[in-house]
């Protein structure tokens, strides 16, 4: 029995532990929403947070475009389909590892070539983000500007990506060495014949790297006071 009853003890002990963290952690979320701006008007917030989000796309697009952009960053180098990884593996084991290679650098390549493309689709959705959205970025998480851009301009930056990446792709070559790819590994005997569309893969890893970039900038800004280039900056961020 008293076995029991101290289970019984532990057990309520664990949940008002857990039970208090997470009021802790509401009770933050509830401080955070109800932080003053420092005497800055809702206008002069939206203001900064644009000028900010300014900065921190202009950074992010200049950073992906460059050469090497895509293609020398581990994280947003962009590779072959997941459908199109057993075509990789089967043209490596016969020795033909360069087509690959070749393949995998023009399509990166591609994307840095029309990232570009995407600062006007960026800016005019900064243009059109209201006092509420500002106010909601300045009180979110360190990546809430990042993902109001997502929701904004995910679609349009898909639709208007697309032909870009598509004329990059015959621009840098990506289109030919693709073809060679698949069709060397078609001819291979008793394979399952694969040929995954190119320039939609090609256009949705480019804009997950564009958006990892812009919430780099965005979490350089908030965190890092040095980031804050100007007074109006300094004021909303401090």
């Amino acid at each position: 029995m008293k076995k029991i009853r101290l289970l019984l003890l532990l057990s309520f002990a664990f949940i008002a532990v857990e039970s208090s963290g997470q009021l802790l952690k509401d009770l933050k979320k509830q401080v955070k929403k109800a932080i003053p701006t420092k005497g800055l008007t809702e206008e002069e917030v939206g203001r900064g947070l644009k000028e900010a989000l300014n900065n921190g796309i202009e950074k992010g697009v200049t950073n992906v475009s460059k050469p090497d952009g895509y293609f020398k960053d581990p994280i947003l180098k962009i590779l072959l389909p997941p459908e199109a990884r057993s075509v990789e593996s089967k043209l490596r084991s016969i020795g033909q590892g360069k087509l690959v290679d070749d393949a995998i650098e023009s399509m990166n390549r591609a994307a840095e070539d029309a990232a570009k493309g995407a600062l006007p689709l960026f800016k005019d959705a900064i243009k059109a983000m209201t006092i509420k959205d500002a106010m909601n970025i300045l009180r979110g998480e360190n990546d809430a500007a990042t993902q109001y851009l997502d929701g904004a301009t995910r679609n349009p930056l898909t639709d208007k990506f697309l032909p870009i990446i598509k004329a990059s792709l015959d621009k840098v070559g990506a289109t030919k060495h693709w073809s060679t790819v698949m069709n060397t590994h078609n001819k291979i005997p008793f394979v399952k014949k694969v040929n995954p569309r190119l320039e939609e893969h090609v256009t949705d890893r480019a804009i997950n790297g564009l958006f990892i970039q812009v919430a780099k900038e965005e979490k350089e800004i908030r965190d890092n006071p040095a980031a804050r280039t100007t007074d109006l900056l300094k004021k909303v961020f401090e």
